[in-house]
């Protein structure tokens, strides 16, 4: 499956990864932005937040966004990441100006190789693939927050953290049900399916924050 990722589709996973792991690590190290009170900060751990930003992020953005693509691809569609170059610079704009991120750096773009469209069910069911994908990935993150050795000086902890509030923050984000977002077009297929995702989702991503 991995021969149908083009070289453009390669550079475009990347850069938006990169974007948006310098985005998230920027909430970390200044949670407030610029426009808030400004601490010093060590530079490696400055490098440590980028570290684990590049695991979490790029693990829970490109599963999420692959989980689109190969279930179109299942489904018989032609299927591929496209990075919006004004997003990513929106995304690191405000993580840097008011620790807020804006994670919206592309989106999977399918298409039909005979011509019909999509039906709303198979529109559905691809849309909703990311989420499931970051819920599921919650699970191993979790196990290593909860596990993390202390001897790495809470590093593995940190990891397991950070990587269940980004895993979620990115289902929640995407399952909101508006614009172009995932949460629209699985609310079009199914109410059901849709009321039982946002709210894990958004279960998991408050009590993220209150579990640890």
């Amino acid at each position: 499956m991995l021969e149908r990722i083009s070289r453009r589709e390669e550079a475009d996973l990347f850069l938006a990864w990169m974007a948006i792991s310098l985005s998230f690590a920027i909430i970390k190290i200044a949670p407030n932005g610029i426009l808030g009170p400004i601490k010093s900060v060590d530079p490696l751990v400055a490098l440590m937040y980028f570290g684990i930003s590049l695991l979490t992020v790029g693990v829970g953005f490109i599963l999420h966004e692959m989980a689109h693509k190969f279930v179109a691809i299942r489904y018989g569609y032609w299927a591929e990441f496209r990075k919006d170059n004004s997003m990513l610079l929106v995304a690191i704009a405000l993580a840097s100006l008011v620790g807020f991120v804006f994670a919206a750096p592309g989106a999977t773009v399918i298409y039909s190789n005979s011509g019909s469209g999509l039906t709303r069910k198979e529109n559905g069911i691809i849309s909703a693939s990311g989420p499931v994908v970051n819920l599921l990935l919650c699970l191993p993150f979790g196990v290593l927050a909860f596990l993390g050795s202390p001897g790495l000086g809470g590093l593995v902890s940190q990891i397991g953290i950070f990587g269940v509030q980004i895993n979620a923050m990115i289902a929640a984000f995407n399952l909101l049900p508006i614009s172009i977002l995932d949460g629209r077009k699985v609310m079009a297929w199914s109410i059901p399916v849709f009321g039982v995702l946002i709210l894990v989702s958004f279960g998991v991503l408050v009590g993220s924050f209150y579990l640890f």
